[in-house]
């Protein structure tokens, strides 16, 4: 009988090795994202202060807004949770 100190490696290398191929797509993606976002970020940025209550303005806001949570989730939940895969 195992203890609970005790860990089963129940993932095979080559498992693991697609995992970990997976993983560095996903973070090429993330990359290419905040790419984006800095772009986003950027156009905002330049945008003059009088014209920054535009609905342009508030669109580019939330574009960088919904960015920022696509690359927290990507990263916190789904980049991560593979990880862990690999890691055990």
């Amino acid at each position: 009988m195992l203890k609970k100190s005790q860990k089963v490696n129940t993932m095979n290398k080559q498992r693991r090795k697609a995992l970990e191929e997976i993983i560095g797509k996903l973070e090429n993606q993330k990359a290419a994202i905040e790419a984006i976002l800095d772009e986003e970020q950027e156009a905002y940025d330049n945008i003059p202060e009088s014209l920054q209550d535009t609905d342009r303005a508030n669109q580019i806001y939330e574009n960088i807004d919904a960015l920022e949570d696509a690359i927290a989730n990507l990263e916190g939940d789904v980049i991560d949770a593979l990880q862990e895969l690999v890691d055990n």
